[in-house]
């Protein structure tokens, strides 16, 4: 009988080299080449000048089974996704280096491939920056930066809160001043944390902000960004249009949250943007109702706003619509106000005005819009008269964030490149109705795209789209428990 040992070592040989490739294997982004981070990485150089540096933290490695997902600032400066990075600019030298953690190959054996120290060349030629080191160094290269010796460098790092994942800025602050307020908690931040080190362990540095140069930088987006959110848009829109066809009496709000997750990973999104707001009948009054518990039932409205996290950016796309399938009369009225509101706002986008422009010029065509209109009920018409004065129809900045950073309201004048959301709206609390609508407007050379235009908006057409029908009907849930 012939030997089979050859062919067992073989088969052994060929199975360790697949495993071996895998680990090998980087994940790296490919939505921005090296010249789009060096020209970011050069507005940071721009900041700092000759007599300073600048140090940025990304984000710790995940503990448990979770997804690791790097802050948005450090990613948006290299691409580079591994926890306990850091990155730091030598305005003297005009040099940028990465710090990363060792290769932890016990981590890479279950997980596969963590780019580490270890990869220098591979990181230098993925993301053009001068050096990578590992990060035990890092200290004595801020004392090695040269500038310590010439009178008092300054020491840039971002003060804001860090992003990463579903949160924004504004969610973040309010969260600190809950766990400061909390005398059995009331620990620093990551960011008060960091900049404290760096005060005790070289007080030569006079520390400075970074934030506001970084904002200004995200405010505007570049077309490669702008691609990004309108896939992010497109992805919550079709979700968005998902929902509607899933929804029926006696649907749970929760259930069109799962429609709407099956389309994100469908198409690649990383999962949430932020966390789905579906709320029908009167949960819609809260504006954040995160809740999802409840059943929809004939004769309510449900209100939707979901977008999804898609290669590190987000939209935010707003509908509402009738749980039968067919909004009445009184709910035709104030829903077709807010759809001439937002037609309104947007025929004045364009660069060089402000929201506040925006603004006065659409709230003048509604005023004559609801002349001679008659409403069903006298307090819809308070509350549309209400709406008109309202200022928050012309909302915030979208992009690697929800709500993005940077400042698009106010005499801040509109630029091509931002990005944000126009979403009227209006309150009936005579009734705890909340009717609004929430489409992404970018500005272009010569004015607005509303890059949400395509989910259905008109009554007709959200009518027509109820009418089809959803994974939730094709696929419904099962009954628990199983009988077996």
């Amino acid at each position: 009988m012939k030997s089979t040992k050859p062919t067992i070592l073989l088969l052994v040989f060929l199975l360790c080299s697949q495993v071996f490739s895998a680990q090998e294997k980087d994940y790296y982004q490919t939505d921005f080449s090296v010249q789009d981070f060096q020209e970011r990485r050069a507005k940071i150089f721009d900041t700092i000048g000759t007599n300073g540096i600048a140090l940025i933290q990304g984000a710790r490695s995940v503990e448990g089974f979770d997804v690791f997902r790097q802050t948005n600032t450090f990613y948006y400066l290299s691409g580079l996704e591994v926890g306990h990075a850091y990155i730091l600019f030598n305005g003297k030298r005009k040099t940028t280096t990465i710090y990363l953690p060792h290769r932890n190959t016990g981590r890479e054996k279950s997980q596969g491939k963590i780019l580490s120290a270890e990869d220098a060349e591979l990181i230098k030629k993925l993301t053009g920056v001068n050096q990578v080191k590992a990060i035990e160094y890092l200290s004595s290269d801020l004392v090695g930066t040269g500038l310590i010796k010439d009178g008092v460098p300054k020491l840039y790092t971002p003060f804001a809160p860090a992003e990463t994942g579903t949160d924004s800025r504004d969610e973040l602050l309010h969260g600190q001043a809950r766990a400061v307020s909390d005398p059995w908690d009331g620990q620093e931040t990551r960011e008060a944390h960091f900049k404290r080190l760096i005060n005790q362990r070289f007080p030569q540095f006079e520390v400075r902000d970074l934030s506001p140069t970084l904002d200004d930088m995200r405010l505007i987006k570049s077309p490669k960004e702008i691609e990004l959110i309108r896939k992010a848009t497109q992805i919550a829109g079709l979700a968005l249009i998902e929902a509607m066809k899933s929804t029926k009496d006696g649907v749970y709000e929760y259930q069109l949250d799962a429609a709407a997750k099956y389309i994100y990973y469908q198409h690649g999104a990383q999962g949430d943007g932020y966390a789905a707001i579906i709320g029908g009948g009167t949960n819609a009054f809260f504006g954040h109702y995160f809740q999802k518990k409840d059943v929809l039932k004939n004769g309510d409205l449900v209100l939707m706003d979901y977008a999804p996290d898609y290669k590190y950016y987000t939209s935010d796309v707003t509908r509402i619509w009738p749980v039968n399938g067919k909004f009445d009369k009184a709910q035709s009225e104030l829903y077709e106000f807010i759809i001439a509101y937002r037609d309104a706002l947007f025929k004045y986008i364009k660069p060089g005005v402000t929201s506040n422009y925006v603004l006065d010029k659409a709230a003048a065509d509604m005023r004559s819009y609801i002349v001679g209109k008659d409403f069903v009920k006298p307090h819809y018409l308070k509350a549309v008269e209400k709406g008109i004065k309202f200022r928050g129809h012309f909302q915030h900045p979208v992009g690697m964030g929800v709500h993005d950073v940077g400042r698009v309201r106010g005499a801040v004048k509109l630029k091509e490149g931002m990005v944000f959301t126009i979403d009227p709206m209006i309150w009936i609390p005579e009734e705890r109705l909340y009717i609004r609508i929430e489409d992404v407007a970018v500005v272009t050379k010569n004015g607005v795209e509303n890059m949400s235009a395509f989910v259905p908006t008109t009554i007709k057409e959200i009518e027509k789209t109820i009418k089809q029908k959803g994974i939730t009907e094709f696929r419904p849930a099962l009954k628990l428990p199983l009988n077996n």
